[in-house]
């Protein structure tokens, strides 16, 4: 408790004079601006770190791209296994030709439709495409082979029931892909003259065939195949060319025309799709049926050419769909009137009908552009609220955990949300600018103001679509793989059901039979990755197992719901890709400049540049925006002036600093930041203006400033560099990329230099120790421990690599069998290692395999014992450096062995704090410059000790073979280095280099490692080298003596060189020889680990006696307690 009674000292504050509370404000005031300031600094860290923390890479960059597209490595062998081997082959050569289809198309999509590429290429391109010709005719053949009409010839399976819609599918896409390769080249003038182009270029090879690498022989029949291209191609007969196939066999094989059986099947087919196609095509609920239309179409015509049959009626309900779809977008700004197309490859079909309906269809097209056009606005505010109410849905759904009791309804729920919302809206939007676009420009009608600001306003919807699914890809990644299963166990629980009504039926039949063995197999191939292979067999097999009425009507259409649905949540990133990528603008970029005029004047909505990311290719709003920013500061400085009102009142204002927030927006491979690009044009402009009229400094120094103030733009001062410094490639440069360095420069031991490899310029870099000196002196002696650190981290992953290798079976085997063959002939031998043992190793590997650049495992295990050579090297270098710069830095003291206290000096004098603290700097520095001038860090000792310990660990014991892989790595470094040597006096000198002493320092660093010097001397391989060439010189030089007498002078010139050439290896050993003994040196060679720990432990004995002997009577008498 509190005492109630105050001394008398207190007895003063019971007087309120309010100081009390004005000291308290104050004290408030100051918490409340220390709360403001440390909020205003958490915001800017939290600014900072916005692009780089949260699930997702930034959308703009996306290094990493986040694949959910199901993989494996299982063949469409393994995986069509049944007992039933007729209808595996069936099943089997199916889907082969349905997987082509889709390479076919995607070659197709990457190669083919991107015209814009270089002339001669795209057209070179172009002649590949014969391939399609072969698919379409094999699966024709393989149609008719299976639905055959001949009732005496056995059947292959029976076909009853048995419609394979997928394979029509399919061969529809093909078909497309050909059409669209025609309309695009219809479409583009341009690539008549690329083909002129071409054709010239042909000449040019003809003219020189061995500067392109081609025999003369086989140009006259290639330029025969082109003329014959030339007709198909540039005439639009690309798809003509493939119908009019001759599909009947003319050796009495496969018949195609025919066959009554086969033809009625393809209508079906045909008929059934389009059934399917019909009813969504144009509706909310359209995903693909638009593009399924034109393989119709493509097939209907393919039906005709073969059969020269026609439906009157269906083909009269193809062209009733020009009245819900009056045109179709292929690719980019390629649209396709099917119409246009029915009746130009039919004829005869089309006379059939009155010209008021073939007009009504042209009439309709104008009049749907026209709707199109007055509803945009309605469809924008529209599609505004469905995707702002999806987005919503999305953050709900996908930011609750789930429950795991309503599990299977979450994922329903997410699945319904991701496709049947998101996705369709995509659809939907892509559908509505490209159709609306492409239209405008096929029939050359102009766009509205309204029109083009309501499309770019849909083109940011699907932007924002695409960035929702993007921003939450962990979360939507996760849930696919979920829902995945879902659908999978949903679709096997139906096929279950429909297995066990075939069993139990006891009728046996061979139909019943392939019924039977097809459900199996699409319940085996569902118990796996939903890859497209497994959903393309599901889907054949079920063309079997759907025969007989195995599943109820009821049952039916929910399972192929649920296969539709697994198709597009297997592949839904992608699918949303594609709806929303916006390449075709290209096409359109007439309008982008509207668009930026809107952006402009509502400076507010300035964010929406990043969702329209490809509207800032156009550098008409950045240059509008330099000149207003520019035109604002002048008036501003000049207020002094007469000038027009400015009143914002009046005038108006726009609040040009919204752009400046903006981070940079990606435009293909560059990045367009506005900030910058304005800084940097007001930076020109000040500094070249300033130079003109040096007089007017203030005033755009002043500019600056402002500028600063207003925008938040960081300006650079008008002044020139005042001098430049020679230092060569900076320190920190080679830090930062040692790994290429060490790969890209070659060490000399001698002269300490690192020399370029190769270069494109006329010289070649190199590095010494004057150069890293200056780098030093630069950034200050801190960098060289920082350098030594990343050279640490560089040297880990290398020794992993090295580790992998030794372990490698292959190596490790072949290392413990020469290690027990030397141990077995050594006394033989005289103790040394056989030349033609570590000959036998180094050619023996290349049976390993080799690299496209033809270079063995043994080549690039030298390659990485170089650049850990070459890191140890740099090392060194640094180390020199550093003494190099100390010594230049410390000249100007007097006598390094008496340097004064300037510290004692100045408190003598009693000076202020600041030169006491001044002189305290001084005195660390000098000791510094003092301590580095005299010996330098031992590094080398360092990077020792840190990796020693690990490398000679029981664990480890695959690394102790190493020192007798060494023989065939110096011969294999001998043989580089010679051929590089000799590409010197070539004029072509790619890979010519006269020094690599990294591969010496490598091996003599892990030796030390590893503690192998005396093992690697017991193999005395250089002088078995040496004794070696000695001796076949010795060979060479007795038979020349032999041979002096004789006139054969080939033989003679022939021995001349092999003495040269054994004179020349013999230097280059001595040579290595050499520089592995200095490099040796660097690491105490002289010494084993066992020797140097005796020492260690003699001067750790000789520290303590010096520190004085114990007494024995310090010594306790207690007994020890053990």
């Amino acid at each position: 408790m509190a005492v109630e009674t105050l001394s008398p000292d207190w007895e003063f504050d019971r007087v309120d004079d309010g100081s009390q509370k004005i000291h308290a404000e104050v004290q408030l005031k100051n918490y409340g601006k220390f709360l403001e300031e440390y909020t205003s600094q958490l915001r800017r860290i939290e600014d900072a770190l916005d692009d780089s923390i949260g699930d997702v890479w930034d959308f703009n960059l996306d290094p990493i791209a986040l694949k959910l597209l199901p993989y494996e490595q299982s063949s469409l062998l393994e995986l069509i296994k049944t007992e039933n081997k007729v209808l595996n082959k069936v099943i089997t050569v199916y889907a082969a030709l349905c997987c082509e289809i889709k390479k076919l198309k995607y070659e197709a999509e990457t190669k083919f439709y991107m015209v814009s590429c270089d002339c001669q290429i795209q057209m070179g391109r172009f002649i590949h495409s014969y391939r399609c010709y072969e698919v379409v005719m094999n699966i024709v053949h393989q149609l008719a082979a299976l639905y055959i009409s001949n009732k005496i010839a056995p059947k292959i399976i029976e076909t009853t029931g048995v419609h394979f819609q997928t394979m029509y599918e399919h061969l529809g896409e093909l078909l497309t892909v050909l059409l669209t390769l025609d309309e695009i080249i219809d479409n583009h003038i341009t690539l008549k003259d690329h083909w002129t182009m071409y054709k010239r270029l042909l000449k040019s090879v003809h003219h020189n065939p061995s500067k392109f690498g081609i025999q003369e022989e086989k140009l006259k029949p290639f330029e025969k195949f082109l003329l014959k291209l030339e007709g198909q191609l540039l005439d639009g007969m690309i798809f003509q060319a493939c119908i009019e196939q001759q599909f009947d066999s003319l050796n009495g094989g496969v018949s195609v025309s025919k066959n009554s059986t086969f033809a009625e099947e393809f209508a079906h087919s045909i008929r059934s799709i389009f059934a399917n196609v019909e009813a969504k095509l144009g509706e909310p609920s359209e995903i693909d049926q638009r593009d399924k239309y034109v393989g119709i179409c493509g097939l209907f015509v393919l039906h005709f050419q073969i059969f020269r049959t026609i439906d009157k009626k269906f083909y009269k309900s193809l062209l009733d769909i020009c009245k819900k779809v009056p045109a179709i977008t292929l690719t980019a700004n390629i649209i396709w009137f099917p119409d246009s197309f029915l009746i130009q490859k039919i004829p005869a079909a089309a006379k059939l009908l009155d010209r008021k309906s073939l007009q009504a269809i042209k009439i309709h097209r104008d009049t749907f552009l026209q709707q199109k056009a007055q509803s945009l606005t309605k469809d924008v505010q529209s599609y505004y609220v469905f995707v702002s109410s999806w987005m919503m849905k999305m953050e709900s759904i996908l930011s609750k955990e789930q429950r795991m009791d309503k599990f299977a309804e979450d994922l329903t729920n997410r699945c319904n949300v991701f496709i049947q919302v998101g996705f369709l809206y995509a659809y939907s939007i892509s559908t509505i600018i490209k159709t609306t676009m492409n239209l405008y420009m096929s029939m050359q009608k102009p766009m509205t103001k309204t029109s083009v600001k309501a499309l770019c306003r849909l083109v940011e919807l699907l932007k924002a679509i695409e960035h929702m699914f993007y921003r939450r890809s962990m979360v939507v990644a996760d849930s696919v793989s979920h829902i995945t299963q879902h659908l999978q166990h949903q679709a096997l629980h139906s096929i279950s059901v429909a297995k066990k009504r075939v069993i139990s039926d006891k009728k046996y039949s061979e139909q019943r039979l392939d019924v039977l063995s097809a459900l199996v197999l699409a319940e085996n191939t569902l118990n796996g990755p939903s890859t497209k292979q497994r959903r393309l067999i599901v889907s054949l097999a079920l063309s079997v197992g759907t025969q007989m009425k195995t599943f109820k009507d009821e049952e039916l259409f929910p399972l192929q719901v649920v296969m539709k649905k697994l198709d597009l949540i297997s592949e839904l990133r992608e699918r949303v890709q594609t709806q929303c990528d916006c390449c075709f603008l290209y096409w359109h970029r007439a309008v982008f400049p509207i668009y930026l005029d809107d952006v402009y004047e509502n400076a507010v909505d300035a964010a929406r540049l990043h969702v329209t990311w490809v509207c800032a290719a156009d550098c008409h709003l950045l240059d509008k925006l330099c000149k207003e920013i520019e035109k604002d500061l002048r008036l501003s400085v000049h207020t002094h002036l007469k000038l027009d009102d400015r009143n914002p009142f009046k005038v108006g204002m726009k609040d040009l600093a919204l752009f400046f927030s903006l981070n940079p927006i990606r435009f293909f491979n560059r990045f367009i930041d506005i900030r910058a690009y304005v800084t940097h044009y007001l930076d020109k402009t000040f500094y070249n203006l300033t130079t003109v009229a040096l007089h007017d400094w203030a005033t755009y120094s002043e500019m600056r400033n402002l500028a600063t103030q207003r925008y938040g733009l960081v300006m650079t001062e008008a002044h020139l560099p005042s001098q430049t410094l020679e230092q060569g490639l900076d320190v920190l440069e080679i830090m930062r990329n040692i790994h290429i360095f060490v790969s890209r420069y070659l060490y000399n031991l001698n002269n300490q230099i690192f020399i370029e490899r190769t270069s494109n310029n006329k010289h070649l870099n190199t590095i010494n120790i004057r150069h890293i000196a200056n780098s030093i002196r630069t950034h200050g002696t801190g960098i060289m421990n920082t350098t030594v650190n990343f050279t640490y981290q560089f040297l880990k992953k290398k020794f992993y690599i090295f580790s992998q290798f030794m372990y490698d079976e292959h190596i490790k085997s072949r290392l413990i069998k020469d290690i027990r063959f030397f141990r077995e002939i050594k006394d033989q031998n005289d103790h040394k290692y056989p030349f033609d043992r570590a000959e036998k190793f180094n050619r023996g590997i290349r049976k390993l395999g080799i690299t496209p650049e033809g270079q063995s495992y043994l080549d690039q295990f030298r390659q990485l014992i170089s650049q850990i050579g070459n890191a140890m090297g740099y090392v060194r270098m640094i180390r020199s450096g550093g003494l190099h710069c100390s010594s230049n830095a410390i000249r100007f003291v007097p006598d390094l062995e008496d340097i004064v206290n300037f510290e004692e000096l100045v408190k003598e004098e009693g000076l202020a704090e600041e030169t006491l603290k001044a002189a305290r700097h001084l005195d660390s520095v000098l000791s510094d410059h003092t301590r580095n001038s005299a010996e330098g860090t031992e590094y080398f000792k360092m990077l020792v000790d840190v990796f020693a310990p690990e490398f000679r660990r029981p664990k480890n014991i695959h690394l102790r073979n190493f020192y007798i892989i060494v023989p065939p790595l110096t011969l294999n470094f001998v043989e580089h280095s010679i051929s590089c040597k000799e590409k010197l006096n070539k004029k072509n000198k790619i890979g010519a280099a006269f020094t690599d002493d990294g591969f010496a320092m490598g091996v003599a660093y892990i030796l030390k490692l590893l503690d192998q010097y005396r093992e690697f001397d017991s193999l005395h391989w250089f002088q078995s080298v040496r004794e070696k060439y000695l001796k076949e010189i010795r060979a060479v030089a007795k038979q020349q003596n032999v041979q002096s007498g004789s006139q054969d002078e080939k033989l003679l010139q022939t021995m001349n060189l092999t003495q040269k050439r054994l004179d020349v290896y013999l230097q280059e050993f001595e040579l290595l020889y050499f520089s592995l003994s200095s490099a040796r040196i660097f690491f105490r060679a002289d010494k084993t680990a066992a020797e140097e720990n005796q020492e260690k432990k003699e001067k750790e004995e000789e520290t303590k006696t010096s520190n004085g002997d114990l007494s024995d009577s310090a010594v306790s008498a207690d007994p020890v307690v053990k």
